[in-house]
């Protein structure tokens, strides 16, 4: 367990190693006890554990044959006993052994959701369903991720306007695989929503918040919520994220249960949305900023290759549109529908400038007009006057 890094692989090296110690029948009450047994008497003979590894091997081989299982299932059987080995110093030619182990495919055969059936899974009727699709979509994460994700990582990203346009996610915080990338801003509205969903039954938001956890209240509980249930979250772990996805595809008629002789469905509860990601992002954005936004290795590039965070958001705003589900929430829409606007304004802007315009020549004209009438209006008097003048000119004369 020391020398394995990922919470995962924990979980799945017993269960495998169990199946090897069951075909050579390592006695013992429980896992640990096996091992040990198993430890001392490979040390003791490791020509026995040879012959025992190829009689395993030649074992699943056949069960490949049969279709009980693909032919790349057999390494995962055998990289746990490999490791235990190394690490417990047992000798062994593993260079000899692995030569019988066969490659299989390197790619799965499985397809990415279509759209119609994203939108179809996001009506199961589970607040918690929009925002976990909606991110995974977006962003092309790994289930896992969901266990280190804090309301903290999730950083919205805003334009010129003040718009949130995106967010930047912080995957895996905290761990040596630490990477970012980015969701769409309909991904993070839904986020939004759901943690003031939580705020409003009572549990206290902070920037140390699991973006993922149980609910507190449902429709089918004879006696309501649960006491303190919504102020004491518990985090959603990514076996119970897989589980819901799970539930709803089968729930929503998106992927029934496997047919008699069916090992896998058309498409992943989980994986799928990340190959939905790469797919979309492909037809719009260059392949290796891709791959740094999935968190995948691209070799000695990663030397050179050093994009910063601002052009890794210019070249995913390229595919963002591919990657928003619902239309209302298009980065294109709301920029033609602001064009739409900000016209509208110009026009209405226009109209009462013309209209301040006539008012102003308005205003002129009836300047003339008084100007005018002012100027008569002094000439009668001027003229009165005159009269008087020539009165008072006659009286005297007399």
């Amino acid at each position: 367990m020391y020398s394995i890094h990922s919470p995962e692989t924990q979980k799945r090296y017993p269960d495998r190693f169990k199946a090897f110690l069951d075909f050579i029948q390592t006695p013992g009450t429980n896992i640990e006890e096996r091992l040990l047994n198993f430890n001392d008497k490979a040390k003791q003979d490791p020509q026995w554990l040879q012959s025992s590894l190829m009689d395993f091997i030649l074992f699943q081989k056949k069960r490949v044959q049969k279709g009980e299982i693909a032919a790349s299932t057999i390494s995962n059987y055998y990289k746990p006993i490999k490791l235990f080995c190394e690490v417990n110093d047992i000798p062994i030619n593993w260079k000899f052994i692995s030569r019988g182990i066969p490659r299989g495919k390197h790619a799965s055969d499985d397809r990415a959701p279509t759209l119609e059936e994203i939108h179809q899974l996001l009506k199961y009727p589970d607040i918690r369903i929009r925002p976990i699709v909606l991110v995974m979509v977006s962003s092309g994460i790994r289930i896992a991720a969901w266990d280190y994700l804090k309301w903290k990582h999730i950083i919205p990203i805003k334009n010129e306007e003040g718009v949130i346009i995106a967010a930047k996610i912080i995957v895996y915080a905290g761990d040596p695989e630490q990477y970012y990338s980015f969701i769409t801003s309909e991904a993070y509205y839904s986020l939004q929503n759901w943690m003031q969903y939580r705020s409003t039954g009572g549990e206290k938001i902070s920037v140390e918040s699991w973006v993922m956890r149980d609910l507190w209240k449902t429709t089918n509980m004879s006696f309501g919520s649960r006491y303190g249930s919504a102020t004491q979250p518990l985090p959603l772990r990514n076996e119970a994220i897989r589980t819901i996805l799970c539930r709803a595809l089968l729930h929503q008629n998106i992927r029934g249960q496997l047919k008699e002789g069916q090992k896998r469905h058309e498409f992943k509860a989980a994986h799928g949305f990340r190959k939905y990601f790469k797919t979309h992002c492909e037809k719009v954005m260059r392949s290796v900023n891709i791959e740094l936004l999935m968190g995948h290795n691209i070799g000695l590039s990663k030397s050179y290759y050093k994009p910063t965070e601002k052009e890794l958001l210019e070249d995913y705003l390229n595919a963002i549109d591919l990657l928003t589900i619902n239309e209302e929430h298009k980065l294109k829409k709301q920029v033609k529908e602001l064009a739409k606007k900000n016209n509208e304004k110009e026009f209405m802007l226009n109209v009462a400038m013309m209209q301040k315009d006539k008012e102003v020549e308005e205003l002129k004209k009836q300047d003339k007009i008084k100007e005018e009438a002012l100027l008569k209006l002094s000439d009668q008097v001027m003229l009165l006057m005159k009269e008087m003048q020539d009165i008072k000119s006659t009286k005297s004369m007399s």
